[in-house]
């Protein structure tokens, strides 16, 4: 379906700054112990940009992701969405936020096993107060575009690994969020069914010019991202592969 190489290395040099993420430091505290995750990461992404993030178990690439999707908040440090500061706004501000900007995708799915595949995708968007018919008008759109227009009646539990994350995948962009973030999503999947997943994410991608950070042990997700960062002992190491994005503060590579 996609090929790396039709897309373009990074999006125009204009491309305004979606992500900015400055000196973000994360730490635990484990009973008496504290374990530093992050360690000062400072990144920017640009709007329309897919960016992999490669890093070993414990590297800190599924925190990070919850601290630029607002799902947590760091120790140290800012997170800013097209300039909007996530690290001050309310518990409630940045829930509405998320459910509006950004869309998750999780290795584990996290879908409601009771729900069919059509009242998975449709609650997010009636959760953001769009009225029950759009709501579904847009989840039926969307679980065809992604390939399931005859499981969308099947229950969560009725669906496979890569259906299921099919699902998710429909469910994050269902709002038609600016930021999809990806926790691993072909980790709970076969070879076969972990490609078509990277397909599809990179033809979504190309179609609706969603910015996208994915989290991967994956080295078939990272040989076809244009552009590749690495996560090490809580540091993040730039131009791995694809060229680091400057930041606005002081003019240096991010």
């Amino acid at each position: 379906m996609s090929d790396a190489s039709t897309a373009p290395l990074s999006p125009p040099g204009d491309a305004p700054l979606l992500i900015e993420v400055e000196d973000l430091h994360k730490t635990y505290a484990i009973g008496v112990r504290r374990l530093e995750v992050l360690r000062g990461v400072t990144l920017a992404v640009r709007r329309g940009e897919l960016v992999a993030m490669r890093g070993a178990s414990g590297a800190g690439k599924s925190t990070l992701l919850h601290l630029i999707g607002g799902l947590d908040r760091p120790t140290l440090g800012q997170v800013r969405l097209e300039g909007r500061p996530l690290t001050s706004m309310s518990a409630a501000a940045l829930a509405r936020f998320r459910n509006h900007r950004i869309g998750f995708v999780f290795q584990a799915y996290h879908l409601f096993p009771e729900l069919d595949a059509l009242e998975n995708v449709s609650l997010s968007a009636r959760i953001a107060r769009l009225p029950a018919r759009q709501a579904e008008q847009r989840a039926r759109e969307l679980l065809t575009r992604v390939g399931l227009a005859e499981r969308m009646d099947h229950k969560a539990f009725e669906l496979s690994g890569g259906e299921q994350q099919r699902v998710a995948i429909a469910r994050a962009l269902v709002n038609n969020p600016d930021l999809v973030l990806a926790d691993e999503p072909t980790g709970n999947l076969d070879s076969r069914t972990g490609q078509e997943i990277i397909d599809l994410l990179w033809d979504l991608r190309r179609e609706r010019g969603t910015t996208m950070v994915i989290a991967t042990h994956d080295a078939t997700v990272a040989a076809r991202a244009p552009r590749v960062l690495e996560l090490v002992d809580g540091r993040l190491e730039a131009g791995v592969r694809g060229e680091a994005t400057p930041c606005k503060h002081g003019g240096n590579p991010c």
